[in-house]
């Protein structure tokens, strides 16, 4: 879509200006203490991963609005996330969800993507559709069916996504269930439970050594009056149960209005059990709005405490990866505005005085604390963003230089205005 040279023309034009501010900020930062090689470096190695179903233009059960020049196969999603890796070297891997996104050349996916500097993260299986030539349904639940041979097909379904995960190098399962009731007495709650907990234990059977399960959780979608996995303590009591390589997943969009959301993450990452995440932001449920667009000062909390639970407690390597398919953006725009707002909110949580913010909350001090915070969250972090990309070779406003390079109009020309995505 563009070539190095038109990057590095299109940089020169915002480099003064760049400088200008990244002196400004450096000299501030310098005077608090702060090493700017290690924060640049500890920036710009922040990856998040892209799910191939975002590439598409999302949509409601109202309609669906697309752009043009949409992916459709996989290869030509790897080759748009290499396009956005390219500009904010920040998105330098894929989730792919199975079956939406089964290579037909396990050989020639790798090489395409390895091309690209790009890799392949936790695989997504689908049990809240049914997939063509299946034997059974899955209207009435999956790994939690009162028939033993839908939750036999959704098991073995699992086995299959991890199967093709090991054949790309992921080395995570993420496991969602639509599985629930919508109205009261349709299902027996604890049989429920128990089915679901005996399918997975399953799956977790089938996971490489390597690997780990992430169990995400949902209060309510596409069932209305219990959903089998709710909120994260059921999650957590089933990845208890599991073993070691169980953990939860924490989609920022999967929670009721005004969840503390913050307090969640601390706990889980106390309890070394936080597998990763799904960044997206809400304003009354699972939005799948752009992340950080809502709530940016609450994804701020959530980073303040990735940041001190990464150092003070043993909870394994945790998977970023974006959740949104929104319906009026371009998608490609939307996933660059998104990776900004989660690199900025890491960025500033990274500034955060602990130690001082510790001595405040042992003291009660509860305006000490609160300035603490405040004041980091209001600094303008963007130069020190900016900064980290430049330095990997990347573009100093990612957004901006996509509209500078057309490069969705090219995607149209190369595609075609009626190229749909596959998987929506």
């Amino acid at each position: 879509m563009f070539d190095p040279n038109k990057l590095k023309a299109f940089n020169e034009q915002q480099l003064s200006e760049h400088e200008n501010n990244w002196d400004y900020l450096g000299k501030r930062l310098t005077q608090k203490g702060f090493d700017l090689d290690a924060l640049v470096d500890e920036i710009g190695a922040f990856q998040i991963a892209i799910p191939s179903w975002a590439l598409g233009t999302g949509g409601t059960r109202f309609g669906r609005f697309p752009n043009g020049g949409e992916p459709a196969s996989l290869e030509d999603k790897i080759k748009d996330v290499g396009i956005l890796h390219a500009l904010n070297k920040s998105s330098g891997a894929i989730s792919l969800h199975i079956p939406w996104d089964i290579p037909q050349d396990y050989k020639a996916v790798k090489d395409l993507a390895n091309g690209l500097d790009i890799k392949f993260d936790a695989v997504n299986s689908n049990t809240f559709q049914d997939q063509s030539g299946s034997d059974h349904s899955y209207k009435f639940g999956s790994l939690s069916h009162t028939d033993v041979a839908v939750r036999k097909q959704a098991i073995q379904h699992n086995k299959e996504v991890i199967d093709h995960g090991v054949q790309l190098g992921s080395k995570a399962l993420t496991v969602w269930l639509a599985d629930g009731s919508s109205f009261a007495g349709q299902h027996n709650f604890r049989r429920a439970f128990q089915r679901t907990l005996d399918s997975l234990e399953e799956i977790y059977n089938h996971l490489p050594s390597d690997w780990k399960l992430l169990i995400e959780y949902k209060p309510y979608e596409p069932n209305f009056y219990s959903m089998v996995i709710p909120d994260w303590g059921t999650s957590h009591l089933m990845a208890s149960k599991l073993g070691d390589r169980a953990t939860t997943l924490v989609d920022l969009g999967h929670h009721l209005p005004n969840t503390n959301i913050e307090q969640i993450v601390a706990v889980l990452m106390h309890l070394n059990k936080l597998g990763g995440f799904h960044f997206n932001d809400s304003k009354y449920g699972d939005d799948d709005l752009t992340v950080g667009s809502v709530k940016p000062y609450q994804l701020f909390l959530v980073f303040c405490e990735l940041v001190q639970g990464m150092r003070e407690t043993s909870n394994p390597e945790l998977s970023w990866m974006i959740d949104a398919s929104h319906n009026l953006k371009d998608p490609m725009e939307d996933l660059l505005q998104s990776v900004e707002s989660i690199k900025i909110a890491y960025a500033k949580a990274l500034l955060v005085d602990y130690d001082g913010l510790k001595a405040a909350q042992m003291l009660n001090d509860v305006a000490a604390a609160q300035f603490i915070l405040q004041d980091v969250f209001r600094t303008d972090v963007r130069p020190l963003v900016k900064e980290s990309i430049y330095r990997k070779g990347g573009a100093l406003d990612p957004l901006a230089a996509y509209r500078t390079f057309d490069i969705r109009n090219n995607l149209i020309k190369l595609r075609g205005l009626d190229s749909k995505s596959t998987g929506l």
